[in-house]
């Protein structure tokens, strides 16, 4: 709505539209300009527009002529005030920042990016309004107001510069993160002291930071709940990228607005977090093509927004900076010097801290200095300064001070730092390669340029061009190719450990390239896709940090059972609700049938294209470790087929089918485009793929067999009781899921239960030796007899379907069944007779010969017991 407005606005003469139209041709030309120069685009984009702001200024009110008066009008007087500007392009800016950070990178410098965006905010905020205090003659409250002001920085002039020479990727993330966040942190300190210079707040200290705290916590629940919100609308616009684009547009204007006109918290904080929120679940709810054509729209609009903010706000230059004086000059020294005093001791001081307590991996030195002199300042400070100038509560001499320090201030990060830090980069060294970048460079050269080499004789051969010419062609290749292997395996201060690292970041990176390829064929479902993503992206980050045990250790992490599942768990045992644990199961099912296929594929794009360029030696290390998974992936996956084969099979049927409709579609697209079958044939295929997509696309459920009743029958101890009698004993009795590897029963602890196993295995652990239990058998029922604390542990071998009867109810039923009383009694003896003989073999029932299961899965043999 708010765009909306802005282009009606402009619209309301030619004279707006024709300056706004001059706007975008001067910014689209400064880029190449920009480029020729070597400067930062931003840095030319504020030079610029001041001479824009100058130029106008002079026009306007020069006696020589009016003919340009009217347009010249618009440049010096825009039709946008602070508060317009704020709202039309700060929303956008902040949205689309957090939507292209990597926020699982931008966790593992999560400590230093929140001292630089938090911390570095206060502490210039203190330092450079105590600094002005005894010279400006103004209050201390309006000296620390313009502290915040200046103390938000601007990233897009340091990224650029970053990215133009090469600079080591953790510095662009770490400035990246600052700079996001501390927008954030320093507006929501610049509301506060606006409110407190102009008396809308309270002047204490205490209430001021009860008031950041709530206002920064209440944006980021705002944000979060508001995006998770949009993410579940994205599927029902699957196959309509124009329209998940406009949904993802509104939603940070829909925040913003939201958390400052109604929520009353910080409308910047909500807009970054829902950003965030947006990046991390939006890839796993929508198309991989659709993502990358929203990421471009995104990206279009963003340099739109940055650049048009940049060049409103440094027209507005002359006229903020109107009255400056000598002493305004000696003010401005204060504040280059305490903004960067302030810096410096963040930056030096507080985080190596960090890196000493454990809480962030160490920042170097040539870091931490190309990040202190990193600090510019742009549009968002200038911004603030014309909502100064615009208050209406603030006096000319407060409005004055604060803008033309501000203004000042800006300009001199712009023509100073800016003009400076790629050559102090270059200095440091910053812009070279490490040793494994260069071994990675090198790697990737050898497989790109084999591939290059191996297409190009294939068009050769399509295309009939005589061997004499494609012979020299191809060999150049393949001589590019030889050298770009023999540079990777003579890298300097490599060792085969190193070279195993970089073996595994190629196949991490190759991983998530087959999750989304998979995606994009359709044959991985919607709701596990996230879970694919966070893996992959969870292995190559720990391998980049860890190596080899990095590696394992975060490929082994969705094998296990994570919070999500013992809460479903915890709902099925507690509550009898089983529909959240069977949508877990079956998560779990999908997502190790795709992994075993993804497995497979990665060992053979280690076969092929790793291995020639490592040697066999890493070779084989990586399939080994290949391997290794994949075994864990199997073994996963026939735990649950035993438990539930027509599910496993239904999975895979599913697979196929999807595959089968991919293929499908495949053949009716490349037929289209080649003229093979017209548009309306093409349409109509098109109409019925969906339909059958659409019918394959739901999931089978997942029944777990988890009433009372039907494990009771399975049950061989109750199998041959009346119905009635079954149902009788049903009531006393609770299903009980576990999965493999769970603790069933601790040593030492109170009986308070026995366990009737009706599918499934279990494992009875003591200090000499272990027993394995099957169907059919009971444990824990010893404990209730004797009165004894528990003798052993008991653990699930595999997925395992309980009955749990608690001791007063066991005893009841021991009661009104002499029979079950019999045979567990006669159980206990055998049990004190083997005692007798050989170690105990724990708190558990059944017989050694019956009741053993055979292996680490649920036995389905029946074991003997007595008719009850």
């Amino acid at each position: 709505m708010l765009a909306l407005a802005f282009t009606l606005r402009l619209m309301e003469t030619p004279i707006v539209v024709g300056a706004f139209a001059l706007l975008l041709v001067t910014i689209s030309l400064l880029q190449p300009l920009a480029r020729r120069l070597g400067v930062a685009p931003s840095v030319l984009v504020a030079m610029v527009g001041t001479l824009i702001g100058i130029g106008a200024t002079y026009l306007l009110y020069t006696p020589r002529t009016d003919l340009f008066n009217e347009i010249a009008n618009v440049f010096v007087n825009p039709p946008l005030d602070s508060e317009q500007i704020l709202y039309i392009f700060l929303p956008i800016l902040l949205f689309q920042t957090a939507l292209t950070l990597d926020f699982r990178r931008i966790m593992e410098d999560i400590g230093p990016i929140l001292v630089m965006a938090v911390v570095a905010v206060l502490v210039a905020t203190v330092f450079i309004g105590f600094a002005l205090y005894p010279l400006s003659g103004v209050p201390l409250v309006a000296c620390l107001l313009l502290g915040a002001i200046v103390a938000t920085t601007d990233p897009v002039a340091v990224v650029a510069i970053f990215r133009d020479i090469g600079a080591p990727a953790r510095l662009g993330r770490i400035v990246e993160g600052e700079s996001l966040l501390n927008d954030a942190a320093a507006i929501v300190l610049f509301v506060i002291l606006l409110g407190i210079l102009t008396g809308e707040a309270e002047p204490g200290i205490l209430e001021a930071a009860v008031a950041f705290g709530r206002s920064f916590i209440g944006g980021l629940v705002v944000g979060v709940l508001m995006a998770r919100l949009f993410v579940l609308l994205l599927p029902l616009m699957r196959d309509l990228p124009l329209a998940q684009v406009t949904l993802s547009l509104a939603l940070p204007y829909v925040i913003y607005v939201l958390s400052d006109q109604f929520a009353d918290v910080s409308a910047v904080v909500a807009v970054v977090a829902s950003g965030v929120v947006f990046s991390l679940y939006g890839p796993s709810r929508i198309a991989p093509d659709n993502w990358t054509f929203l990421n471009n729209v995104w990206e279009q609009i963003a340099f739109w927004a940055s650049s048009l903010i940049f060049v409103l706000a440094a027209i507005l230059i002359p006229r903020l900076a109107a009255g400056f004086q000598l002493l305004d000059l000696l003010l401005l020294a204060v504040v280059v010097v305490s903004a960067l005093a302030a810096r410096a001791l963040v930056i030096f001081g507080i985080l190596p801290a960090l890196s000493m307590f454990g809480r962030s991996a160490a920042v170097n030195t040539k870091f931490k200095t190309v990040i202190l002199w990193g600090g510019m300042r742009g549009a968002i400070t200038l911004t603030l300064a014309l909502s100064v100038a615009e208050h209406p509560a603030l006096s000319d001499e407060i409005s004055r001070f604060v803008t033309n320090l501000a203004t000042g201030f800006v300009l001199f990060t712009l023509l100073v730092y800016g003009t400076s830090l790629k050559a102090l980069i270059r200095f440091l060294g910053l812009d070279k390669l490490t040793p494994r970048d260069q071994a990675v460079r090198s790697q990737f050269l050898a497989l790109a340029l084999a591939d290059v080499q191996q297409k190009v004789a294939l068009a050769a051969n399509d295309y009939q061009i005589d061997p004499g010419i494609a012979g020299p062609v191809t060999a150049d290749y393949a001589k590019r190719a030889k050298t770009a292997v023999d540079n990777a395996a003579q890298s300097e201060g490599l060792t085969d450990k190193d070279r195993v690292t970089l073996g595994l970041i190629a196949l991490a990176d190759r991983e998530r390239y087959l999750v989304l390829r998979h995606f994009h064929e359709k044959t991985v479902s919607i709701r596990t896709i996230g879970l694919h993503l966070t893996a992959s992206s969870r292995i190559s980050d720990l391998t980049r940090t860890e190596g080899r045990a990095g590696y394992n250790r975060a490929s082994r992490e969705p094998l296990k059972f994570g919070w999500g599942f013992r809460y479903a768990q915890f709902l099925q045992r507690r509550l009898g609700i089983t529909r959240p644990l069977a949508t877990r199961l079956a998560d779990r099912f999908e997502y190790l049938l795709v992994s075993r296929i993804i497995s497979r594929e990665l060992i053979a794009f280690n076969r092929s294209r790793i291995r020639p360029l490592v040697g066999p030696r890493v070779g084989d290390i990586l399939h080994e470790t290949l391997a290794s998974r994949r075994g864990e992936v199997l073994k996963a996956i026939e735990a649950l087929r035993l438990q539930y084969p027509e599910y496993a099979d239904a999975q895979e049927t599913l697979f196929l089918s999807r595959t089968g409709v991919r293929l499908e579609e495949t053949a009716y697209a490349e037929a289209h485009d080649q003229m093979l079958i017209g548009a309306e044939l093409y349409n109509d295929l098109q109409r019925e793929i969906g339909q059958i997509r659409q019918n394959i696309n739901a999931r089978p459920d997942l029944d777990m067999g988890m009433k009372t009743k039907d494990l009771l029958a399975q049950h061989s101890l109750f199998a041959d009781l009346s119905e009635t009698r079954r149902r009788d004993i049903s009531k006393m009795m609770r299903p009980v899921f576990a999965t493999p590897g769970e603790k069933l029963i601790s040593r030492g602890e109170r009986g308070d239960a026995a366990y009737f196993i009706a599918s499934g295995a279990v494992e009875v652990l003591t200090d000499t030796h272990s027993l394995r239990l099957g169907r059919g058998d009971i444990f824990g029922e010893i404990a209730l007899v004797t009165g004894q604390p528990r003798s052993a542990d008991v653990v699930a071998l595999g997925y395992c379907q309980l009955l749990k009867l608690n001791a007063a109810d066991f005893r009841n039923l021991m009661d009104k069944a002499p029979d079950l009383k019999a045979h567990v009694d006669d159980l206990s003896r055998k049990r004190q007779r083997m005692n007798e003989t050989e170690p105990p073999a724990g708190d558990a029932g059944g017989d050694k010969t019956g009741g053993e299961a055979s292996g680490t899965v649920a036995d389905t043999s029946e074991p003997k017991a007595p008719k009850t």
